[in-house]
């Protein structure tokens, strides 16, 4: 008897250790595929490149007293940046809109309305995304096909729906952090010092010192690197991206 519940034991243990391999595999494997088998679970917070460019992007949700002030400044360093705007901003300010699409920079959608897409269902999000385009499409006459989040906050739900509505999702890697009571010195300090090749810098209009500060910045900027909008850095297909959000070119043999 002693024998029987021994073995019985034993066959019970090794039962559920080959029950459990196959979840420990599966779990390990998706892991470890969630960065990179299709590329789009994460945003892309930068790229790999073998030049210098780097892109200059501005999130615009609040007013528009400094556009005339930054895009001024962009034209004197001969940089074309990426603005991201929040659909009921353009509503309030279409000749903002207008002005940064006919100094040739590139348009981004930022939401309509500024919400946390992460407490959203993937269909709120896709018909926020589409109100915000139709906004930007009426005032320049192009639908933008980059999205930042608003506050840069997402979940699986928000990645998935972004894949599914043909949107490419764009982070920052460089952070200006220019709002608020940030020192000039400060916002300087944080977009240049650490900033390398395929780096996407995030700063804000609306602030009450990224206009002053933005042409020193630029100027140190330009020394090393190649101003580039969004779509000129990244790569728009044959690519993976990294556990990091690290946009690279995949290598064909």
């Amino acid at each position: 008897m002693n024998f029987f519940v021994i073995k019985l034991k034993h066959i019970i243990i090794a039962a559920l250790i080959l029950v459990a391999i196959p979840v420990i595999w599966f779990s390990t494997s998706k892991a470890v595929t969630v960065f990179m088998v299709n590329g789009r679970e994460v945003p892309i917070y930068s790229v790999e490149r073998d030049d210098n460019k780097i892109a200059i992007t501005f999130d615009c949700a609040w007013n528009d007293e400094d556009i005339d002030s930054i895009l001024d400044t962009l034209d004197k360093y001969n940089c074309k940046a990426t603005f991201f705007v929040v659909g009921d901003w353009v509503e309030k300010y279409p000749d903002a809109l207008k002005k940064i699409s006919e100094r040739g920079h590139e348009i981004g959608n930022h939401s309509y309305n500024h919400a946390d897409y992460t407490k959203m269902s993937a269909e709120a999000i896709i018909a926020d995304l589409d109100k915000c385009d139709a906004v930007i499409e009426q005032v320049t006459g192009k639908k933008p096909h980059l999205m930042r989040a608003p506050s840069g906050g997402y979940n699986d739900t928000v990645i998935k729906a972004v894949d599914k509505s043909g949107r490419t999702y764009i982070q920052w890697s460089v952070d200006g952090i220019d709002y608020g009571d940030a020192l000039p010195q400060d916002i300087y300090d944080r977009s240049v010092k650490k900033t390398e090749a395929g780096d996407i810098i995030l700063l804000h209009n609306g602030t009450k010192s990224t206009a002053n500060v933005l042409p020193k910045i630029l100027e140190a900027l330009e020394c090393k690197f190649e101003f580039a909008t969004i779509s000129e850095l990244i790569y728009a297909d044959n690519y993976i991206i990294d556990n990091t959000g690290r946009q690279f070119q995949k290598t064909t043999k």
